[in-house]
């Protein structure tokens, strides 16, 4: 359908207009708005919803538009102005109803060069403010600008409440060569709902959530929604005090939460917390218990909660479930007031493919690898990302700066980083494709998470970035200059599992398996480690913590103080996740409550009180923290005795000289007058035992401590005998 216009270029705009009707118009301002034609000016606007549009000048009576063909095209001529002016739009629809709107396309960019440019070499550490959606003003007139990477598209509308969902109404502009499209919106503010209308290269419609969005609707609902923080923090001297902090020589006790299912509401049909009911009560629990950090497993909008939360679809958008994004903002607030620090799971690795989110974004593989052999991911069924692209690494880092600046995250664990680095992850041969120099290793994601550490230390002093990354990768926590990724912290998967095997032997097994307690001391100061005892191994069949340990209901509950008062008093910082300290039975459900119904019973409530004093001695002895990554923080005074299951070690702090020794008894058997080799004569202050009554056992113990003997023993000048109960670690105090 030709559309017939007025003015002197009259044949030129009806070419123009057709590609505009078709959806395929690339600059809409030049058609639309306001413009010289000779010694007038014509003003034309697209409104196929609409039955009639008047001009509204200052000064001047409204003067009506004429409709010029079927499509919707509304013009009039004002003759002898030939300087633009501030004029409206009063549109009237069929059904009657009828508003007043500034033009939108009578407004400047709202990106210059610069962003651009910034934008498309990975230098704009802050591109989350540029493009997306943002509330402005813009020549006076408020309004919400709306900008989206589609670098492929022929044609890109806004679509939104206020619109009707209609992609004729608001049809973006493309900037410069950057694939970037822009449109200034007037009278659009918080709250409204929107997508991208994207045509593609062969002509089909996409309608895409906006990959900047800062809020998103409730699932499954999929729109983007226009939001506008007015949140002001209150923790301005917790982010003072951690950029002096140095963590790898602080106490790190972390407790893995996921919001969903820490506490639901059965009253009101067993529906989860919102952040704001649970910043007080998770609040004062983690406080009461002794951890310095929660950890939240991925709090970014994603559309099935059974993933819980690790197929990102906002990756700046916290997810509706449970609030607004300043209701997070709010719970991580009342964290830091409380002295905890607060640790977000965050997803580079892959992403989902559902239609509505960053797949095939304007019909072409933008955020992912095009290739499947680089760009599908075989073990979750989601999308890669393409490293090497400078769009798609400024995107990334700029969601992970966005956390840490906009939310006041005090560290990101980064999933899955094994995944991200080897390009035969889950991979057969055959089904990838080596790097230029024949590697497995993917240059683009290396390079990537170099710089995206580099960055984020740089801008944001006092966090910590944390890999999960479970091979034998060489400098994961390592500084880029001398090597590494650049990480500040690695999990110890290895550890974890070695001991988690360990663990869930029955101990007449476990002599042949004294290695797997020794092993990780021969690579423990290789990286800076965080031990964790976190969701994945209580879900999907490998039982709950307390139901992986062999024996009757007491000897359970003993192996599990065991386990927690070994880990405490390694080295290593600590993490275990949600209902692990109270021996929740049942395997972890995300769409249940933790039980805390097993408070009523005493073992529970026992095992409670050893993980609240286990963090409240940790915190308070620098022997068990300050040299973590340092082999001269730890000694072995007896490892090899496998046939007894016992080991004992200790724990220096250099700074102060300040040790500890750790005695492990994992066999069920009471070891009266049992010896230990150590470092020097005086009184062996007994300052934890497993086996206490306070905590479940049975009561067996030291009396409060020993005196050393100068008997030689385990190479040591000096020995303790000391009374060591079954299934239990006890930690003393050097004199």
């Amino acid at each position: 359908m030709k559309a017939e216009v007025i003015g002197s270029n009259a044949p030129h705009l009806e070419r123009e207009l057709e590609r505009l009707l078709a959806f395929e118009h690339h600059d809409p301002h030049s058609i639309l708005g306001a413009h010289l034609d000779g010694k007038h000016i014509v003003v034309r606007a697209l409104r196929p919803d609409a039955s009639s549009i008047s001009l509204l000048v200052p000064g001047d009576a409204p003067r009506p538009m004429r409709k010029r063909d079927l499509a919707g095209l509304f013009e009039t001529t004002l003759d002898g102005r030939v300087t633009l002016f501030p004029y409206q739009f009063e549109i009237h629809f069929p059904d009657g109803e009828s508003f007043t709107t500034y033009d939108p396309y009578s407004f400047m960019p709202t990106l210059g060069d610069l962003d651009l440019h910034l934008w498309g070499e990975q230098k704009d550490d802050r591109a989350y403010d540029k493009l997306g959606a943002h509330v402005r003003e813009m020549a006076g007139i408020r309004g919400t600008s709306f900008a989206v990477w589609a670098p492929n598209a022929r044609g890109v509308s806004v679509v939104g409440d206020f619109n009707r969902w209609d992609g004729r109404v608001h049809m973006m502009r493309t900037l410069g060569g950057s694939g970037v499209w822009e449109l200034f919106i007037p009278g659009v503010g918080a709250g409204a709902n929107y997508k991208y209308e994207i045509r593609t290269r062969d002509g089909n419609l996409l309608l895409k959530s906006d990959p900047f969005a800062q809020r998103m609707e409730v699932p499954p609902a999929t729109a983007s929604i226009v939001h506008q923080s007015t949140y002001q923090f209150h923790d301005a001297d917790w982010l003072a005090e951690r950029a002096r902090g140095e963590w790898i020589k602080s106490p790190i006790s972390i407790y893995e939460v996921h919001l969903g299912s820490w506490r639901r509401v059965p009253e009101e049909g067993n529906r989860p917390l919102t952040y704001r009911e649970m910043a007080p009560m998770l609040g004062d629990y983690v406080s009461r218990m002794g951890f310095t950090h929660i950890q939240l497993m991925p709090v970014m909008e994603h559309p099935f909660t059974g993933s819980w939360g690790y197929q990102v679809s906002g990756y700046f958008a916290p997810t509706s479930r449970y609030g607004s994004p300043d209701d997070l903002r709010y719970l991580i607030d009342q964290m830091h007031r409380r002295g905890i620090g607060v640790i977000l799971d965050w997803v580079p690795a892959h992403f989902p493919k559902d239609e509505f989110s960053l797949g095939r974004f304007d019909g072409t593989a933008l955020f992912e690898h095009a290739d499947p052999r680089q760009g599908d991911h075989p073990e979750w069924g989601t999308y890669i990302f393409n490293y090497g692209r400078a769009e798609v690494r400024n995107f990334l880092t700029a969601s992970a700066l966005y956390w840490l600046g906009e939310f006041h995250a005090d560290g990101l664990r980064v999933d899955a980083v094994a995944s991200m680095i080897y390009l035969d992850y889950a991979r057969r041969d055959g089904e990838w494709i080596p790097n230029a120099f024949g590697g497995r290793e993917n240059l683009d994601a290396i390079s990537f998470l170099k710089k995206l550490n580099q960055d984020v230390y740089r801008l944001n002093p006092g966090i910590m970035m944390i890999a999960e990354e479970s091979t034998a990768w060489t400098g994961v926590s390592r500084p880029v200059f001398l090597g590494g990724l650049g990480f500040g912290f690695k999990w110890d998967m290895g550890w974890m599992h070695d001991t988690l095997e360990y663990f869930t032997l029955d101990p007449i097994y476990r002599r042949y398996h004294h290695r797997d307690l020794t092993f990780g001391l021969l690579y423990a100061w290789s990286e800076n480690f965080v031990l964790p005892l976190s969701h994945d191994e209580v879900v999907h069949g490998k039982r709950a913590m307390l139901a992986k340990m062999p024996g009757d209901r007491w000897r359970q509950f003993a192996n599990q103080r065991a386990l927690f008062a070994y880990m405490w008093a390694r080295s290593g910082k600590k993490l275990i996740f949600m209902g692990e300290e109270i021996g929740q039975w049942r395997e972890w459900d995300h769409d249940s409550s933790l039980d805390w119904n097993l408070l009523e019973y005493p073992d529970h409530r026992e095992l409670q009180v050893l993980v609240r004093d286990l963090n409240r001695i940790y915190r308070g002895e620098p022997a068990l923290w300050e040299a973590d990554t340092d082999p001269a923080g730890f000694r072995w005074l007896d490892a090899d005795d496998a046939d007894s299951n016992t080991i004992a070690f200790m724990r220096t702090a250099p700074s102060t000289g300040r040790r500890i020794v750790c005695v492990c008894n994992f066999s069920p058997v009471l070891r009266s007058r049992f010896r230990v080799g150590v470092p020097g004569p005086g009184f062996y202050r007994e300052i934890l035992n497993t086996d206490s009554a306070a905590y479940g056992g049975t009561n067996v113990g030291n009396m409060g401590g020993v005196e050393a003997a100068a008997i030689p023993w385990h190479g040591f000048p000096h020995s303790i005998a000391i009374e060591m109960p079954p299934l239990a670690v006890i930690w003393f105090s050097v004199p």
